[in-house]
């Protein structure tokens, strides 16, 4: 069969490669020059390796990936440091990443913490979610780990991530970022863009086309049967076509959906991305991987060390910080430049060392997204469109559809593997 796939992110990728494996015709379509989607990775001159466009690693447990890239042969190049991931309170970075470093926070009472520890445990061994996804996570941690600590270890990162919906964010969610973690996190010699051309160069190895800086425009069903694809790159007819785009693009570029599954699309709220990057003659923190940030405090939600993770020598001695937030697409974040934001996030950075200076600022980068977070209200898994749409052979599949679990390309990837396996299930039954 024919089979038309819009989007070389992971998800993209993976199902072109587990459809080309099955012998099957695929043209792979994406509108950036590289691969990866989100975890594309962008590259100085005088770099070794090419940095994500917004910060990434894997866990421990991320066995999707994991299996992926055993599968193709490349496990030799994945490896788990384990950094320092922290939080910020009362103007001081505390690393929190394990037990006794959570039991020693000083600003906690020993009441907190006694009923902090057992909450910790339930949410890291229980497999039940879907009761979770009932009620807030905002009710849900108030209740169990009292009002002190949901203000200070929970709310900031509710907020953080979601603004103004935190409160309405379904506990699932919550659940699933703390159920899947692990202290080690795991990275990719030449950072995931290496990965993601690697998996790319596959799908061509096992007969696939793909179409770089080949943006889609318009998928209609065919008056000869079919789906016609135009983009770009030219117009093709396809026994199936999946999407991997976000929920308005879907329905902008497929207007013939019926109007029940685009009110299904347009109730899918999702936030953007926004990562400002720099790279620094020195480091910044002590050893810091990760430092969650009150978003009431700072015009950024988090900085992210890559370098006290990743050895600066892979990007020429650079020491490379991520200043990352969550806005909405029509915040005025997307509307500033790089030298406005500059502006206003700098002087910021002598919080986490008063000896910062911005000489010592020797490049920056600004990567934006309009569609990077979704937001999972109460009862999500009862909202999510099917990967099959009600035009016959059209399949879509987003980070909306990987609940409860976070976005990532871990998620990406099974994602991946269930569109083919579903798309493949309607090619049987044909």
């Amino acid at each position: 069969m024919k089979i038309g796939i819009i989007g070389a992110g992971f998800a993209g990728l993976t199902a072109a490669y587990e459809l080309t494996k099955c012998g099957h015709e695929v043209n792979l379509y994406e509108k950036d020059a590289v691969a990866g989607g989100l975890s594309s990775g962008f590259k100085a001159p005088h770099w070794e390796w090419a940095p994500e466009r917004f910060y990434h690693h894997w866990f421990a447990s991320d066995a999707e990936v994991i299996g992926l890239i055993a599968e193709l042969g490349l496990k030799d190049k994945l490896f788990f440091p384990r950094p320092t991931t922290s939080i910020w309170y009362k103007d001081k970075a505390y690393p929190f990443d394990n037990y006794l470093r959570a039991a020693l926070f000083p600003h906690l009472s020993l009441i907190d913490k006694f009923r902090a520890g057992p909450v910790a445990l339930y949410l890291r061994f229980t497999h039940n979610w879907r009761p979770m996804e009932k009620v807030t996570a905002h009710e849900w941690l108030t209740r169990w780990l009292g009002q002190r600590g949901y203000q200070v270890l929970f709310e900031p990162l509710l907020v953080g991530k979601f603004g103004d919906d935190y409160q309405q964010v379904n506990m699932a969610w919550m659940w699933a970022r703390l159920y899947k973690r692990s202290p080690s996190l795991g990275y990719f010699v030449g950072g995931f863009q290496a990965l993601a051309n690697a998996l790319l160069e596959r799908v061509r190895a096992q007969g696939g086309t793909v179409h770089l800086n080949a943006p889609v425009r318009e998928i209609r069903p065919a008056a000869e049967g079919g789906l016609l694809l135009r983009a770009a790159a030219g117009e093709a007819v396809f026994d199936r076509v999946v999407a991997t785009v976000s929920p308005q693009a879907m329905i902008q570029l497929a207007p013939d959906l019926p109007t029940g599954y685009q009110a299904q699309l347009r109730e899918l709220r999702s936030l953007g991305a926004l990562a400002l990057i720099l790279a620094l003659d020195r480091p910044l923190t002590q050893g810091h991987y990760w430092i969650n940030l009150p978003k009431a405090e700072f015009p950024f939600l988090g900085l992210v060390e890559h370098t006290n993770y990743i050895d600066p020598a892979h990007y020429g001695g650079d020491h490379l910080i991520y200043l990352g937030d969550y806005p909405p697409p029509e915040h005025e974040y997307f509307r500033l430049s790089k030298e406005e934001l500059l502006e206003r996030f700098l002087p910021h950075l002598s919080r986490f060392n008063p000896d910062f200076d911005p000489a010592w600022v020797r490049q920056s980068w600004l990567f934006r997204e309009e569609y990077a977070q979704p937001v999972p209200l109460l009862n999500h898994s009862q909202k999510i469109p099917d990967l099959r749409t009600p035009i016959p052979g059209l399949f879509w599949a987003s980070m909306s559809q990987v609940y409860p679990w976070d976005r990532g390309t871990n998620y990406a990837v099974e994602l991946g593997r269930t569109v083919s396996e579903a798309l493949h299930g309607t090619l049987e039954k044909a």
